[in-house]
């Protein structure tokens, strides 16, 4: 027996010999050896005692709780079968209950959309969009538009007619001095319309969420961006007054021509300040909101009259006039101020030149300014007739509803720009603010690298299936060709060869190139090579610049020289920005060129051809023929073409090769005026091209007003053009009186042989 049982029989019999005679008891079947001295100790005993009460105490607190619960749960089971329903009071407690959760949920959804829309609001310069007043002149210095506004010079709202905030309302929003920012009733007008007419004919917008665009949003038809629209027409509802709003609006929103506001309209159609326009004018007005461009008088007067008349109609539907008071206006329609022939608006290109300037004048503090910018009308006007020529007639049959086109000179200076196909309808910015997959037109970026890293145009590689990541590409037919040379490759847009070449010099560097030339968003992945990544038109045409001027860094711009009021040079192009950097071996761009131009000469850019000079370009269709692209350039432009949806939606098979090469091709006939074009780097001169040198040689030596006349038919300024008329009148006189004159510099020579932008640059400083 232990030593520690033996002590405890020891032990006299005391007050704790019930304790002693029970752990006896316990040893004796065994379910313990020995027991502790400490627990016989004086004073310890006690502590035993203790320690068993409290278990006692736990479980009956332990029941007690237990109890507790079942009495409760029996009390509360009792009183609520008082309240048991059934039927029909079931059904609609059920109900209830469900909707009270939903609404729940829906209040937690809301919250989560609203949170990117207050996100704008706190940027806090969104007021701040209208600070500048820009005037805005074309390459030549002729005036084509404004952006921006003044508010202290804009009209107070009491000083308008009545007659023209009634005409807004009944046009506009009827309901507005009544709703809280979003017209329920006017939207679910608007749905049951549009769905008996199977098509968008009517708006639900109200004068509030149209105001938030303008403000705060793009004019991009998307569902996130209606979200926003709504919460933020709430907000603008919930921290100004009507009369604010209403005031914003009026100064706010576009109304076709370049004018923003009532009062630039009211100058720029009737000559007049918008506190003096009669009824007929502010019916015509009014009418202007829903599509500035399609119901302008200058563009298409009879059109804009059958506007204002249905203007008319609203007012007296409305109750804001009578039959009566209107049938004067009836009679007697607007007049339109006459702004002559050739009336037109570069829009898009306007939108980016102002955004443009508001950046290079930041914190110079000069609100005032005039622009000398980059487009050259004569190309803009031909940009617009090519992009429509091939959009109107595709539209159905190619489920194609917009289209958008860059040009440029290979120094990055755009000459004309395509933002849509009506800047009245939407005026999102497809060149310049959507971001599309380029498909095969981003494939020049990997073959450059490839030519970096040893490769040759006649290097051979084999079509083949090519795996990267489980993921293995597909040729445009589905088929396989063998071995072939990179050339033919390029030329025949094979998809798996740019894929294996990725692999081959790694996608890191192409992505590092990529960056080189100003392209934004490319990351390294697998399905990069062929063009999954997002790019802009604009940017990624001005990657192409880079290919036609061989080698050098190139950033489109809109911008040449900003003045101030008192004339003085702010800003200016050729002083305040870096000189283009050499930032890729002309061997390896001119290799490149060779191979972009068998592209178009015997590849799928085969519609570009053109019969004057030698291109180099390439051809891209986005995955599931949601875009297509064609990019090429010659010695004297570089130019982007996209065609595509809004909303994603798939065409009906265009692929680069079609619509937008055939665009391409009919815009560049129409913008080389002259045949001195400038050889494309590893290609050769065009026989076209070789004639027309000869040519002007020729009359260089037998005509000195030759020069005049080759820039005249290049459309120089004409202070230019008179300026060197007279210089060359000069110079025959004093040819005649004192001999020959000395030949001329090679800056001057560089000229005569028709470096005309270097020329008219230099002219505009």
């Amino acid at each position: 027996m232990p030593y520690s049982a033996r002590k405890l029989f020891a032990c006299k019999e005391s007050k704790g010999s019930q304790l002693k005679t029970q752990t006896k008891r316990l040893i004796e079947l065994g379910f313990v050896s020995h027991m502790p001295e400490w627990m016989f100790k004086k004073g310890e005993r006690q502590r035993s005692i203790n320690l068993l009460a409290l278990d006692s105490k736990l479980d009956s607190s332990v029941y007690g709780v237990w109890d507790f619960l079942k009495r409760f749960w029996r009390a509360y089971s009792s009183f609520f079968s008082r309240f048991h329903l059934t039927g029909f009071r079931k059904l609609t407690n059920n109900l209830l209950s469900e909707g009270f959760n939903l609404l729940i949920a829906g209040l937690l959804l809301m919250l989560g959309l609203a949170i990117p829309s207050f996100k704008l609001i706190e940027k806090g310069d969104w007021l701040a969009t209208g600070q500048y007043s820009v005037t805005l002149l074309d390459r030549y210095g002729n005036e084509i538009g404004h952006r921006g506004i003044l508010h202290d010079d804009a009209v107070p709202i009491d000083e308008l007619p009545d007659h023209l905030i009634k005409a807004v309302m009944a046009t506009e929003d009827r309901r507005f001095f009544t709703h809280f920012g979003i017209d329920v009733i006017g939207t679910m007008r608007a749905i049951v319309e549009n769905m008996r007419a199977n098509g968008v004919v009517q708006g639900g917008s109200s004068l509030s969420q149209q105001l938030a665009k303008i403000l705060f949003l793009s004019s991009e038809r998307t569902l996130d961006r209606k979200i926003k629209e709504a919460f933020l027409a709430i907000w603008l509802e919930n921290h100004y007054e009507k009369k604010e709003i209403m005031k914003l609006y009026l100064d706010r929103a576009y109304m076709g021509g370049g004018a923003h506001g009532v009062e630039a309209a009211a100058q720029l159609y009737f000559g007049k300040s918008a506190r003096e326009v009669n009824l007929a004018e502010a019916a015509m007005m009014a009418g202007l909101f829903k599509a500035p461009t399609r119901y302008s008088p200058h563009a298409n007067l009879p059109q804009a009259r059958a506007r204002a008349n249905d203007v008319l109609d609203n007012m007296v539907e409305a109750g804001f006039m009578t039959e009566g008071q209107v049938h004067g206006a009836r009679l007697n329609p607007a007049q339109p101020v006459d702004l002559g022939k050739g009336f037109n608006i570069p829009e898009f290109f306007l939108d980016w030149a102002f955004d443009e300037t508001r950046r290079l004048a930041k914190g110079k503090n000069y609100f005032s300014l005039t622009v000398q910018t980059t487009i050259d009308m004569e190309l803009q006007k031909e940009a617009e007739q090519a992009v429509a020529n091939i959009l109107l007639p595709n539209r159905r049959p190619k489920r194609v509803s917009e289209a958008a086109l860059v040009s440029m000179t290979r120094d990055g200076a755009v000459r004309a720009m395509v933002g849509g196909q009506d800047y009245g309808d939407s005026q999102f910015n497809r060149a310049v603010q959507a971001r599309r997959q380029p498909g095969s037109t981003f494939k020049p970026y990997v073959y450059l690298t490839a030519l970096e890293n040893g490769f040759k145009p006649t290097s051979r590689v084999v079509d083949y299936p090519v795996v990267c990541n489980r993921w293995s590409p597909k040729n445009y037919d589905r088929r396989y060709r063998g071995a072939m040379s990179l050339e033919l490759a390029l030329a025949k847009s094979i998809n798996t060869i740019p894929v294996w070449l990725a692999r081959k010099v790694g996608h890191k560097k192409i992505v590092t190139n990529t960056r080189k030339l100003g392209l934004k968003g490319v990351r390294p992945n697998c399905t990069m090579p062929i063009g999954t990544a997002e790019l802009s038109l604009l940017e990624h045409t001005g990657g192409y610049a880079a290919f036609a001027n061989g080698g050098k860094r190139v950033r489109p711009y809109a911008v040449v020289e900003i003045r101030n009021t008192k004339g003085q040079t702010i800003y200016s192009r050729d002083k305040d920005e870096p000189k283009s950097q050499q930032i890729f071996d002309p061997k390896h761009i001119a290799l490149l060129n060779q191979m972009l131009g068998k592209v178009v000469s015997s590849g799928t850019g085969r519609r570009a051809i053109l019969d004057f000079t030698y291109s180099a370009g390439k051809t891209g269709t986005g995955q599931n023929y949601k875009d297509a692209f064609f990019i090429g350039y010659t010695g004297q432009f570089v130019t982007g073409v996209w065609y595509g949806n809004d909303n994603n939606r798939p065409t009906n098979r265009v692929t680069g090769g079609s619509l937008p090469a055939q665009t391409w091709h009919d815009y560049m006939i129409k913008a080389h005026r002259s045949m001195n074009i400038a050889q494309i780097p590893g290609l050769p001169l065009h026989p076209i091209q070789i004639e027309e040198q000869k040519r002007i040689a020729l009359l260089r030596k037998t005509n000195p007003n030759a020069v005049y006349d080759e820039l005249k038919d290049q459309r120089m300024p004409n202070r230019t053009l008179k300026l060197l008329q007279s210089i060359t009148t000069l110079m025959q006189k004093a040819k005649d009186e004192f001999g020959p004159v000395v030949e001329p510099t090679n800056d001057v020579q560089a000229e005569i042989d028709g470096d005309t932008d270097q020329l008219a640059q230099r002219e505009n400083n």
